[in-house]
């Protein structure tokens, strides 16, 4: 493995593994897990997809993208990765001498028929919830447009594939700079990546909670996200907000803000918003229970 893919493997570890350690209101970490889906899962995830992804060319990004999701259909029956590896193959597949913003829109536009394919099958391993049905293009059957143009017709009712429709404008434009300047003002990493996912959420309704419960949920569940951000005391407003999350158990998941939190995570270490945390840093906030599931001594380099 060259040092570039194995830096770029430790960004994709790093980025998945902070945003499911942060205890996010409404999200899997390790104080909280949903009956289909635990933090240990996602920590396998973690391992499984890096190398992978790491590892991504240009020219395969569905193949890259199903690779991922079979492998970790093998360790784990239910969905824990599909939306960030949706978002993580083609910023992959960025070359590292220039910034993700740079080559997304090139990278996007080489996107092929025989990528939605793949995607497609993807997807149907994944059988994420909430998906239902559309007259063009649906899952169900086989794609006639390239990856980002089938991605384009979903845009308007799902955020991961509005990315591919809009040159990665919530990770580029807003996650990646928002973190930039909430990782210098938070006390630490866990805040920033906490109060990022209240500010995605207030600016962009999370869409699988619209998906699961409706628009008119998603944006109650946005512009409560925006009244904890703005409270006087934050941590019991937060907590409130965690528990209405909760309140019907995984119905009001903000996984899709989730990906796009992985996704932002991944582009500022990538192009220097934010430094490469060690994973020192990082265990510091994970119990030891865990302690065997975590790789142990990722590259730096």
């Amino acid at each position: 493995m060259s040092k570039n893919n194995r830096q770029l493997e430790n960004w994709f570890y790093l980025a998945c593994l902070m945003e499911s350690t942060a205890r996010k209101p409404g999200n899997v970490h390790p104080e909280a897990s949903f009956p289909d889906l635990t933090y240990r899962d996602f920590l396998k995830s973690a391992n499984i997809i890096a190398p992978i992804l790491a590892g991504t060319e240009s020219h395969k990004i569905g193949f890259a993208i199903k690779q991922c999701i079979q492998a970790t259909q093998q360790a784990i029956p239910s969905n824990s990765n599909l939306g960030m590896v949706l978002l993580l193959a083609p910023l992959a597949a960025v070359p590292l001498e220039i910034t993700a913003q740079e080559g997304i829109q090139t990278i996007l536009n080489q996107l092929t028929v025989q990528d939605a394919r793949e995607v497609y099958e993807a997807i149907r391993i994944a059988n994420p919830g909430g998906l239902g049905k559309t007259e063009v293009e649906d899952i169900s059957t086989e794609p006639t447009g390239t990856l980002r143009e089938v991605m384009s017709l979903a845009a308007c009712r799902d955020s991961v594939a509005s990315e591919y429709a809009n040159d990665f404008q919530i990770t580029l434009g807003t996650a990646a700079p928002v973190l930039k300047e909430l990782w210098s003002q938070c006390s630490d990493w866990e805040e920033a990546i906490i109060r990022l996912q209240l500010r995605l959420m207030s600016d962009f309704p999370d869409t699988l909670i619209a998906r699961k419960c409706g628009s008119e949920e998603a944006q109650q569940a946005g512009q409560y996200a925006s009244e904890v951000l703005r409270a006087e005391q934050f941590i019991p407003s937060l907590t409130k907000f965690d528990s209405w999350l909760r309140m019907h158990g995984n119905q009001r998941n903000p996984g899709t803000t989730a990906d796009l939190i992985v996704a932002g995570l991944f582009v500022a270490m990538r192009d220097g918003f934010i430094p490469t945390p060690d994973l020192s840093t990082i265990m510091k906030q994970i119990p030891k229970k865990y302690e065997h599931d975590l790789r142990m001594s990722p590259n730096h380099e």
